[in-house]
């Protein structure tokens, strides 16, 4: 009898996976949403909608583009937490939602290591720190030495109090003891007025808003907070160079889905996503405006749930030197 049952066990075990299979392989069978916590028009709606059509065509679906905004990243990002684990809605994460607001609220809808399967990194978008045209400063290491002779009266601003370019300022400080006095505006390019006009020395700023202006000659960037220096800016030397492990916190976005789902379709969003990376064409228009392509290693799930981790220690640890609590 116990033979007769464990056969029968065996032989149902074999028929469900052999049920499921067909099912599984037919991943794409309808569209897939992909949510971007933000609004239309922001880094990750315009990097994500370069992306959308090479992974429509790998997948054979089409990729529909949906902007929940809200709470910093986090309305958006626990919809996707809440979703069915199927592949079928997938979140466009950065830092804000999944490494920062962590750490500076008291609260968040959602665990980042807990509810989400990364899929890919796909764009890391550096910081730059940024000068007035009326700072004497020529290089970076000529604007510390500035800074700490004018201890205090130095301010540089950032997009707003914890966000990316905020915590950079703050590492900046601890890494060269420049002292800079961090002064937070709505957003980053809301500072550039008070710049141009002589009230403002610095800002920190992401390098897609800041090289305009520097192509211009308006402003000047003098330091960019990577582990290498950028094509687009070969003589301008990274933080890493003044003593910031890797050029400090650098902006990520890349794409994950809701805890459990399948590895199978985790991989087959994973392959059509560095695939349309590699394109030429998106290549040249995502890094023309900055931003860069993320490692090879790294467009992975593994690579991309490393990263998190590491970030997310980062960032806590830069919430810490700027005396932000969770609140």
């Amino acid at each position: 009898m116990r033979t007769r049952r464990t056969l029968l066990a065996t032989a149902l075990t074999a028929g469900a996976a052999l049920l499921a299979t067909p099912a599984l392989a037919a991943f794409p069978d309808r569209p897939i949403r992909v949510v971007v916590p933000f609004g239309a028009g922001g880094n990750l709606d315009t990097l994500m909608r370069l992306a959308a059509p090479g992974m429509s065509q790998r997948l054979g679906q089409n990729i529909v583009i949906e902007n929940r905004a809200g709470a910093g990243g986090n309305v958006g990002t626990e919809m996707v937490a809440r979703s069915p684990a199927d592949g079928y809605t997938v979140l466009v994460g950065s830092n804000g939602a999944l490494t920062i607001n962590p750490v500076i609220m008291a609260s968040v809808p959602y665990d980042t290591q807990r509810d989400f399967a990364p899929i890919a990194l796909g764009f890391r978008t550096p910081n730059v720190l940024v000068v007035a045209p009326h700072v004497p400063a020529q290089n970076l290491r000529d604007f510390i030495a500035y800074a700490k002779a004018n201890p205090g009266k130095v301010a540089c601003a950032s997009a707003g109090t914890g966000t990316s370019n905020h915590l950079l300022i703050e590492l900046f400080n601890q890494a060269t003891g420049a002292g800079l006095v961090h002064i937070p505006y709505r957003s980053s390019s809301n500072a550039a007025p008070d710049m141009l006009s002589g009230n403002l020395a610095a800002s920190m700023d992401q390098i897609t808003t800041a090289m305009p202006f520097h192509r211009d000659g308006k402003l000047r960037i003098i330091g960019i907070g990577y582990h290498q220096r950028h094509a687009l800016l070969p003589d301008v030397p990274t933080l890493a160079e003044v003593g910031l492990p890797d050029g400090g916190l650098v902006a990520f976005i890349g794409l994950l889905a809701p805890a459990a789902t399948p590895r199978e379709v985790v991989m087959k969003l994973r392959d059509a996503f560095a695939a349309t990376l590699a394109e030429p064409a998106v290549r040249e228009r995502v890094e023309n405006t900055g931003t860069l392509l993320a490692d090879p290693a790294l467009q992975t799930p593994e690579g991309f749930a490393d990263l998190i981790r590491r970030e997310a220690t980062l960032s806590r640890e830069a919430a810490r030197l700027a005396g932000i609590t969770p609140g």
